[in-house]
């Protein structure tokens, strides 16, 4: 008679089968949103790093589109996303292993995930996500942004910048900003991932057998998103001056924060938040339709 398998052996297995399961169908879903969404990213990083006085160039978000349209075309709006795209693949398949890898291993006897463990396993995929590809990522990206504010740009394209980037501040260089990018994103996605499963098990009445519509899925995503602006832009707007050109006047992230305190009071903390809050709805729900629908396929036929 052959022996039982372990207890412990399932749940590690099942937690890797979910886990690789999260990361293809996260990978496919971050290139996807990428896409929809790049314009509105562009503008939030371009209105957080404007300045007051004579340094400032934009009158809000309509000045913004106007004059980088004027000045570039419309695709100057996707300066950068090149950058993005490439990096957002390997960050929502990061996000979304770890989250289904850590939600699985965290459930309780009777295989539910209490909201307290859920927030919790939100927090480590947003951790995890920062370290893999969001640092690297937002870095050369608020970088290219910011070079193209300059009168003379320097960076001729994706490899030639970022080859400047590490040939100046060495691979280092790539990863400034970090602890503030944890932050922001272990906050972000812990906010992010309770709300929208807690919208889910009060529509469901936790009744593993109904399913949310996808619409709904969105709209519980925007909700989600909005929740995670509000609770952390003060993060976003310290982790894009810490990953700015001008990055050298900061000793560290606390010292960033206090200069902004200081020098621009206390609302430049929620700089971009218009423009943040309609892009991270309009992602945050894109990313749960998508992603929920690419594991509605996969769970046919990968069990």
């Amino acid at each position: 008679m052959q022996s039982p398998v372990p207890v412990p052996v399932l749940v590690a297995a099942s937690s890797g089968e979910k886990g690789l399961k999260g990361i293809v169908a996260g990978g496919i879903t971050g290139g996807l949103e990428i896409l929809i969404t790049y314009p509105t990213e562009f503008v939030k990083t371009q209105l957080q790093l404007d300045e007051k006085g004579e340094m400032k160039k934009f009158n809000g978000i309509a000045d913004c589109v106007k004059k980088t349209v004027k000045q570039n075309g419309f695709s100057g709006l996707y300066r950068g996303l090149s950058v993005l795209l490439l990096g957002s693949i390997p960050k929502s398949a990061a996000r979304f292993g770890a989250f289904e890898f850590f939600s699985n291993k965290m459930r309780d006897e009777s295989g539910e995930l209490p909201m307290t463990r859920r927030f919790f396993c939100g927090m480590l995929a947003g951790m995890t996500e920062a370290v893999v590809a969001v640092t690297p990522m937002e870095t050369i990206k608020v970088r290219f942004i910011n070079d193209q504010r300059s009168a003379k740009p320097k960076f001729k394209g994706l490899f030639h910048g970022v080859g400047q980037i590490v040939k100046s501040d060495g691979i280092g260089g790539i990863y400034k900003g970090l602890p503030a990018t944890v932050m922001k994103q272990g906050s972000n996605q812990a906010i992010r991932f309770f709300v929208l499963f807690s919208l889910k098990d009060l529509y469901t009445g936790r009744d593993k057998t109904k399913t949310v519509p996808k619409p709904l899925v969105g709209v519980f995503g925007a909700i989600a998103g909005a929740a995670s602006v509000f609770g952390n832009n003060p993060l976003d707007v310290v982790k894009t001056r810490m990953q700015s050109l001008d990055s050298a006047r900061y000793k560290n992230t606390l010292d960033c924060a206090i200069q902004v305190l200081r020098q621009e009071g206390p609302m430049a903390f929620y700089k971009g938040t218009v423009p943040r809050l309609g892009r991270v709805c309009l992602d945050v729900a894109i990313t749960f339709m998508i992603y929920d629908t690419i594991m509605d396929v996969f769970n046919l036929f990968w069990k």
